[in-house]
């Protein structure tokens, strides 16, 4: 969800490194690297820190010919020709662990990260589909989504996690909520969010002023909290709003955040505050909205604030029924099933 341009907010570097051939270093031992992602939302970061003789990587993009390539250029010139002896991923996203396997089997790296996320990303890459899963088309249909997106949906061959993430080998070091990893000379506690993904591993160093933040936390946009046919009954709201209230407390001005998307930034208090303050009004919006009985495909106005194109209809549907589903969970709302098999939600005298 887009929301207002922050203010109280400062970023160092006003221009992101050129994909795979530069690297900025935003700490001692610590650089930022960007790979293109083909889709609106067309880049992520990445970060490299020197252990001395290798580098600890911070999530991977997608897997394709194209990153691979990034990566080899990277790996040969920002990064010196030193190698990757172990990749952290932050959340099991595509984008953040398509590499993940790839460099476990083709460059011995050890792969660290959260249990739910090793476990969610080597799921979805063994479920590959060739047609819509009958459980899919009915939560989009119960979702209210556009007769003629389902259809195309229906006839178009399904995005497919094994399509940009590589086959992920047995075998993780599992991090968890309370750790404490070193990365990069530094000593880091690890910080479990959720909301966008899952158990998603953030890291505060204790030694300096620096926050990985992966998808969590994230400069002039929230990052994408949706209900999916996996758990049509999820409340990934709840757990934003409890995530971001549990990791305000850490929050310093002088935090330099670097994030999955975007620039690093300064101002993290207040940040926090705006994550936060963005879904309250969403939901007191959607309150006010659904005065009559309304589908999540209907809500996209009072929700979005903007006209939803269709490149971001999905992550636009999933993310209104979650809200949807939040006060409907929380009591705010009823919900009942319409004739052509959409949810309806209304505001609950």
């Amino acid at each position: 969800m887009a929301d207002t341009a922050p203010v109280g907010l400062r970023y160092p570097w006003e221009t992101p490194p050129a994909h795979g051939t530069e690297a900025i270093e935003v700490a001692p031992g610590v650089l930022w690297l960007r790979l293109p992602l083909p889709m609106k939302l067309d880049h992520v970061n990445v970060y490299a820190l020197d252990e001395g003789d290798s580098w600890t990587v911070i999530d991977t993009g997608f897997a394709s010919k194209k990153s691979k390539a990034i990566w080899a250029e990277a790996l040969a010139g920002p990064l010196g020709g030193k190698p990757v002896s172990r990749v952290v991923v932050t959340h099991h996203h595509p984008d953040h662990v398509g590499l993940a396997g790839w460099f476990q089997s083709e460059h011995g790296s050890e792969l660290v990260t959260t249990r739910t996320a090793w476990l969610m990303a080597r799921m979805l890459t063994l479920d590959e589909q060739s047609v819509l899963p009958q459980e899919t088309v009915t939560f989009y249909r119960q979702s209210g989504m556009d007769p003629d997106v389902l259809a195309k949906r229906q006839s178009d061959r399904p995005f497919n996690f094994a399509d940009v993430v590589a086959p992920m080998p047995l075998g993780y070091t599992r991090i968890k909520q309370g750790d404490t990893i070193l990365m990069g000379g530094r000593r880091w506690d690890v910080h479990m969010g959720k909301g966008h993904a899952p158990e998603h591993a953030t890291f505060w160093s204790r030694d300096d002023n620096l926050v990985i933040a992966g998808d969590q936390i994230l400069p002039s946009i929230s990052p994408n909290v949706g209900v999916y046919a996996t758990e049509p009954m999820a409340d990934p709201i709840g757990d934003w709003l409890e995530a971001c209230e549990r990791l305000a407390p850490l929050a310093r001005a002088d935090h330099l955040v670097l994030g999955g998307h975007k620039l690093p930034f300064t101002g993290l208090p207040k940040r926090m505050e705006q994550l936060i303050d963005n879904h309250h009004g969403a939901l007191k919006r959607l309150v006010a909205y659904i005065d009559t009985p309304k589908s999540a495909a209907e809500c996209f106005q009072p929700l979005f604030k903007r006209t939803i194109g269709e490149g971001e209809y999905g992550l636009a549907l999933v993310e209104a029924v979650a809200h949807l589903s939040h006060l409907y969970q929380t009591g705010l709302a009823t919900r009942t099933l319409r004739e052509d098999g959409a949810f309806v939600y209304q505001r609950q005298e």
